[in-house]
């Protein structure tokens, strides 16, 4: 089986905070996993580990078999390259239009002269690979729309068309839907889960709302003040402990 993502009793440290320690984890090509916990547990540390945006202090972290510390400038862009990550601010340019956006996703595979004049006067094959990809995730007629002027739904559309314009192997999504409403959650985590079905992407999400996180992915891992304590099938880490994640994992310090 292939793995994405092997980390081996990574720590890492904020100043006196230990955001994450100990941390033994694999991922496979096309896993589905939602990293869970309370506010504060260390799952956005974690998912900038796994994205090779953060060095661990102490252990191993191996993304694609690659071991990010031991690579050059370079090496370490390509590789991010391969790794899409949805912040959970979006990482949007708001007076920009949406087509510049979506361009954006290959900055890492392109020189800074190509990536210039793909944002300044992108070419017809690329248009229309960038149309594509909107109309695929529903705002097709929005490409040359400013960012600012869309409605929140719309924004997450435009960043997850980025991701795939990327041609990523895996996509990483820090709390996609922390602040929307309910039904508008099932329908981001519903999208972005048959989305990677599809195109056989390795997806992380990380997320507090434990209903969701069982709904939508078939391997849940627990976080507790930077440690991971539980990690399997919904079904069989039962109810009990999955409640006590969260009731436990109150106070944390790490995020």
């Amino acid at each position: 089986m292939e793995m994405v993502f092997e980390l081996d009793n990574a720590c890492r440290s904020f100043g006196a905070v230990k955001a994450l320690e100990d941390i033994n984890l694999s991922v496979a090509k096309g896993e589905r996993v939602a990293l869970i916990g309370a506010s504060g547990s260390g799952k956005t540390t974690l998912l900038r580990l796994l994205g090779a945006q953060l060095a661990p202090d102490r252990g191993s972290v191996r993304v694609l078999g690659c071991d990010p510390l031991g690579m050059g400038e370079r090496g370490l862009r390509a590789l991010r390259s391969r790794l899409a990550f949805l912040p959970q601010d979006l990482g949007l340019v708001l007076n920009l239009r949406v087509l510049q956006n979506v361009v954006a996703g290959r900055c890492g595979r392109r020189s800074i002269l190509g990536t210039l004049r793909d944002l300044i006067l992108p070419g017809l094959d690329v248009r229309r690979e960038i149309y594509a990809l909107l109309d695929r995730v529903g705002i097709g007629e929005k490409m040359y729309d400013r960012v600012d002027t869309l409605s929140g739904g719309q924004r997450q559309r435009v960043a997850v068309a980025r991701a795939l314009f990327q041609e990523p192997v895996a996509l990483l999504a820090d709390e996609p839907v922390s602040a929307v409403d309910p039904a508008r959650a099932r329908d981001v985590l519903e999208f972005l889960a048959r989305l990677c079905e599809e195109e056989e992407l390795t997806l992380l999400v990380s997320m507090h709302q434990l209903e969701l996180a069982k709904e939508f992915f078939p391997r849940l891992v627990g976080l507790k003040a930077g440690r991971i304590v539980l990690d399997g099938e919904p079904s069989a880490l039962g109810d009990d402990k999955l409640d006590a994640l969260f009731r436990l994992g109150e106070g944390a310090e790490a995020s």
